[in-house]
């Protein structure tokens, strides 16, 4: 079993900073790409940022010199949001492809989710 949990969230106004955090846990024998997608109300979710094994990166054009995803080798992806606004406001999606054993297939995983709500 794979789990990846979010950590971050929070209130901030319109200009400020949030970082996000996310840990996988689990059964976990290698993690490809990690990301961060976004859902808000009455939208379909999103893709904020991307990180490959490699390090290669991965914007949407809206968050492109405002935000960074960085990734840590203890199962960690990490996305530093800046300059923020309120159609930043969202519900904040950590997602992994894991291959769980050497013997399983890579599998796509997601975490609970976390609010961001900037206030203007």
């Amino acid at each position: 079993q794979v789990q990846l949990v979010e950590s971050g969230g929070g209130l901030v106004q319109a200009g400020g900073s949030l970082r996000l955090s996310c840990a996988a846990s689990g059964s976990i024998f290698s993690i490809n790409a990690m990301g961060w997608y976004r859902q808000a109300p009455g939208k379909q979710r999103e893709l904020v940022a991307r990180i490959t094994s490699d390090g290669s990166t991965a914007f949407a054009e809206s968050m492109k010199g405002r935000f960074t995803i960085s990734r840590d080798n203890a199962k960690g992806t990490y996305l530093q949001m800046t300059a923020l606004k309120p159609e930043d406001t969202a519900v904040y999606y950590c997602n992994a492809w894991v291959q769980p054993l050497p013997n399983m297939e890579t599998g796509e995983y997601w975490g609970q989710g976390t609010q961001v709500t900037v206030s203007s």
